[in-house]
């Protein structure tokens, strides 16, 4: 059975719109969302039953962490442990935006999102839709971009339907996103970083922010 597409203002997200969408998630099911990227695959983090979904729709290799997002900083602290001095730095001058963050995961956080690592890929994204779900839902959800494994990712919502249309109850439509590239993504040990995927966020961006 083909998704639920579901028109949604990027700008000024309906609230009906945003409440319907929680309740999927709440209910333990995984949708398709837009970001400030790409579209993503959202659902509960803590549901291992939804974070099974997650590996099952997108045939991800269950080796590979899935990132989160959240709406704040303080959100983000709260998902984390030991939190490095240069995670506070570089979320503060790139959130929200298209920078995740690998840091070491809260014990709170179930080890299946983290692949069994015990680490956690972190964003808040500049994005009214995914951080009013959020809001909603009074937590984050996964960010996983919304494609088959190995495919290219979304940035609209018939590319996401060429792909798992029939693999999600729902998708909210706010457009084409105009994404070119993912997030970057950094990985923080101690006071050390590298970059592990290139994204929006350039390699000098980010050294000058820790300079």
């Amino acid at each position: 059975m083909p998704a639920e597409v579901l028109k949604v203002s990027a700008g000024s997200p309906e609230i009906q719109a945003i409440r319907y969408a929680a309740e999927f998630i709440t209910r333990g099911q995984v949708i398709g969302v837009p970001t400030d990227t790409f579209y993503g695959l959202a659902a509960d983090p803590f549901n291992l039953a939804a974070v099974d979904e997650i590996y099952r729709v997108k045939g991800r290799p269950e080796t590979r962490a899935l990132p989160i997002l959240v709406n704040s900083i303080e959100q983000a602290i709260a998902l984390t442990r030991d939190v490095p001095p240069n995670f506070l730095k570089l979320a503060q001058k790139f959130w929200p935006g298209a920078l995740t963050l690998l840091a070491d995961a809260s014990h709170r956080l179930p080890r299946k999102i983290t692949a069994n690592q015990g680490r956690v890929a972190l964003r808040w994204p500049n994005s009214r839709v995914a951080c009013a779900i959020i809001e909603q839902l009074g937590a984050p959800i996964t960010g996983t971009s919304a494609n088959i494994s190995g495919s290219p990712s979304c940035s609209n919502v018939e590319q996401l339907l060429g792909q798992l249309g029939d693999r999600l109850p729902l998708i909210l439509d706010s457009g084409d996103t105009g994404a070119l590239v993912s997030s970057t993504i950094v990985d923080l040990r101690d006071d050390t970083w590298r970059i592990v995927r290139a994204g929006s966020v350039s390699e000098q961006d980010l050294a000058s922010a820790l300079a």
